[in-house]
């Protein structure tokens, strides 16, 4: 059994499986997730894993080499934009789209990771990076 870092099953194969410049999304309860896409749900009740934990989590095990975030996150300011500016060194870059532009962008992630967040615009796409 694993002992430490993301114990859920399939989390962990998807960030061990992760090549430079694929995209993981950790999502709030309503991003809908696009045909084709893994979905990860590990929302249990509204708020349940929050936003915050899960995005700590993925950055223990995940080298980031760029974010993404919808315009509008930064207009709501919701709980989450704070858990991503507290860790914007491990995020590398940033970069902004549209909501609908994000969620555009979701079609080419290799998964989606649903919380239980329920603050509107809670979301961010991580694109993979290299650690060499």
């Amino acid at each position: 059994m694993k002992k430490t870092g993301v114990l859920n099953i399939a989390l962990s194969r998807v960030i061990a499986g992760l090549g430079h410049g694929d995209i993981v999304v950790i999502g709030d309860a309503g991003l809908p997730v696009p045909p084709g896409v893994e979905l990860i749900d590990l929302a249990v009740v509204p708020g349940v894993p929050d936003f915050a934990n899960v995005l700590r989590a993925v950055l223990g095990e995940m080298q980031v080499e760029r974010h993404v975030l919808a315009e509008e996150m930064l207009d709501v300011a919701p709980p989450a934009l704070v858990m991503v500016q507290q860790c914007s060194g491990l995020l590398g870059s940033q970069a902004l789209l549209p909501h609908l532009a994000f969620k555009d962008l979701c079609r080419q992630a290799k998964a989606v990771v649903r919380t239980g967040e329920c603050k509107p615009y809670s979301n961010i796409a991580l694109v993979a990076g290299v650690t060499f």
